[in-house]
């Protein structure tokens, strides 16, 4: 499973820090930062809204183009020893730059150059999608949206949306998404993790995604999961998350097996390792266990999820060889 080549759609970047890497720049700035670790230094929280705030608290510590640098290469060499091939990876100017088109600009040069770097080293290829924050509000998303167009091109592929999808609804988001797709990008939103099915309803209808960031809780609607099949809309799905935030009880409660077998097109990601104990190494052994999934299944939604990239022709036909290799 390890050795397998792994596409990975729903990753965050700060959220795919290793605690040793934010304890170690914390340690540099001279930032207290023990109380979101617990005694064996993993990063400590007890629900999704403590989640949110621990992870806010790890990436204050991350303040400068070069602690970005460091951080993509930690992160892709975590990817590349679990198989991982390709990545998109969520990045958000509120956390780069404080939305301002400049300061942006300087980061997504430091975070470019770096996944470069871990191309020709590590073999794994990164691409970048510019998510606003859901709770931050419609007018800050708005300057993340101005500065995903101003930055769209080769790296910067997507926009989509992250953060509390219990808060504001997905059409106060609609200038931000109209925004971005005018300059060529293309869309994702989180939704049915914990709004539920209504929630995929909603950014479809509002936002015109076509790839939803979990999205799991379709299966409470069959007739949204058959829409879902119908339309081709990909689910970036996250299985060792919805355990560990209490979703789902085990792997062999989640739905993506069902949601596979309707005709949905699943991928899996690891969408926030640290934080959820997993790899996309892991990933593949539980879902192996939970459903027998073999071989022949992993590759075929490994392909699926490289359908669904949002990368260029070209780089889709170079890892499509890593695939078939």
């Amino acid at each position: 499973m390890r050795k397998m080549p792994k596409v990975e759609l729903h990753l965050h970047l700060e959220g795919a820090a290793p605690p040793a890497f934010i304890r170690g720049l914390a340690k540099e700035k001279h930032v207290d930062l023990s109380g979101i670790f617990d005694e064996k230094g993993a990063y400590r929280f007890r629900d999704f809204r403590e989640f949110l705030k621990v992870y806010e608290v790890a990436t204050s510590v991350l303040q400068s183009p070069e602690d970005y640098r460091r951080l993509v290469l930690a992160v892709l060499e975590a990817s590349a020893a679990s198989g991982v091939v390709y990545s998109e990876t969520f990045l958000s100017p509120d956390f780069c730059g404080g939305r301002d088109v400049g300061a942006w600009r300087e980061y997504l040069h430091a975070i470019s150059e770096a996944a470069d770097q871990a191309e020709r080293q590590m073999g794994v290829t990164l691409r970048g999608i510019i998510t606003c924050i859901r709770h931050f509000g419609p007018e800050k998303a708005r300057e993340t949206a101005r500065c995903a167009a101003e930055t769209a091109g080769d790296w910067i592929v997507g926009f989509g949306i992250a953060g509390d999808e219990r808060v504001l609804e997905p059409k106060d988001f609609a200038w931000s998404f109209d925004c971005a797709r005018e300059a060529g990008l293309r869309l994702t939103a989180h939704a049915g993790e914990w709004g539920g099915p209504g929630s995929v309803r909603a950014v479809l209808a509002d936002l015109e995604v076509e790839r939803i960031g979990h999205g799991v809780r379709a299966i409470e609607d069959l007739a949204l999961v058959d829409e879902l099949a119908e339309r081709g809309v990909v689910l970036e799905v996250c299985p060792g998350s919805n355990v560990a935030l209490g979703l789902y009880p085990t792997i062999r409660a989640h739905p993506i097996a069902e949601l596979d077998r309707r005709g949905v097109k699943v991928t899996i990601s690891t969408d926030d390792p640290p934080f959820f104990h997993t790899t996309m190494a892991r990933e593949y052994e539980e879902l192996h266990r939970a459903f027998d999934w073999d071989e022949g299944q992993f590759a075929r939604i490994a392909r699926q999820s490289l359908d669904a990239a949002f990368c260029d022709a070209d780089t889709k036909a170079k890892i499509l060889k890593k695939l078939e290799a």
